[in-house]
């Protein structure tokens, strides 16, 4: 919800404008249903208004959020399930009672999840019966060729003639850092955790201007997301990791592109080494 509301301010949108869930899945780079989730949030709270054959309508300006979201409630389910699928107990295959089974919970929570889960492109329905996980980087080699992959990607993004970031995005991705930092640390932190992470890194590679670069990083963001969920690094590894992120943003801010490159590169080598 929070990134529909950035561009509700980035885009200096008006009442009466309308959010068309295509344009924003595009604009977002997820599927419609996270999208569509989100857009029935802010209708909940008076934000938008659902007009019969005309979709939604912005009716008044949700405030910007410059801190930490409070977590929706369903966090502990998706921790619950990345712990699940880490210690193999979930195999990549699996029916949504084996689910309520190993979790212990209700069909509706569950359900919930699991289309969550659907609409960031972690799973996908299998055809007739059940549920299957598209998570390769479980697996050892993967994970370092993952890493691999995004030095080139990622240090190429910096280094585009086309690079440019909006100052509101810097801006509120560093007040976001900060707030992760002082925050109190606990088990679903690891969710607002890795979405700010995959935000920063997606953020950071579509600001090269070059769409190829973006959907490989949004891909790379799919795929790390359920192993990230179940965070196993402690808090002191976030503080690096947002140090080192705050670091790239000030070389960036400053037109020091070259030495943000290199500041990229020592980062993602640094959370490559944490990964084994």
């Amino acid at each position: 919800m929070r990134r529909i509301i950035d561009v509700i301010h980035d885009d200096h949108l008006q009442p009466g404008a309308r959010l068309r869930q295509n344009q924003l899945a595009d604009r977002l780079s997820v599927s419609r249903t996270p999208v569509r989730i989100a857009l029935e949030m802010l209708a909940e709270e008076g934000f938008v208004q659902h007009e019969p054959n005309r979709g939604m309508m912005l009716t008044s300006i949700p405030p910007r959020v410059e801190k930490l979201e409070t977590p929706s409630g369903d966090e502990d389910l998706l921790v619950a399930i990345a712990r699940l699928r880490r210690e193999g107990a979930l195999p990549e295959q699996f029916a949504e009672l084996e689910l309520m089974r190993l979790t212990g919970r209700e069909r509706t929570p569950v359900r919930q999840a699991l289309i969550k889960l659907e609409g960031l492109g972690v799973i996908e329905r299998r055809q007739g019966y059940g549920w299957q996980f598209f998570d390769p980087v479980r697996d050892a080699r993967a994970r370092e060729e993952s890493y691999d992959f995004r030095q080139l990607i990622e240090c190429a993004a910096i280094l585009s003639p086309e690079f440019s970031l909006s100052v509101d995005w810097i801006e509120s991705m560093r007040s976001r850092h900060e707030a992760i930092m002082t925050a109190p640390w606990t088990d679903t932190s690891s969710v607002t955790l890795f979405e700010m992470n995959a935000e920063f890194h997606l953020g950071i590679s579509a600001a090269s201007g070059n769409r190829y670069i973006k959907e490989a990083m949004h891909r790379q963001n799919q795929l790390r997301r359920l192993s990230n969920y179940n965070w196993q690094h402690g808090a002191a590894r976030v503080a690096v990791t947002c140090r080192e992120h705050l670091e790239i943003l000030d070389r960036l801010e400053r037109g020091e592109n070259e030495v943000a490159a290199a500041l990229m590169r020592r980062h993602l080598m640094g959370a490559r080494g944490t990964s084994k």
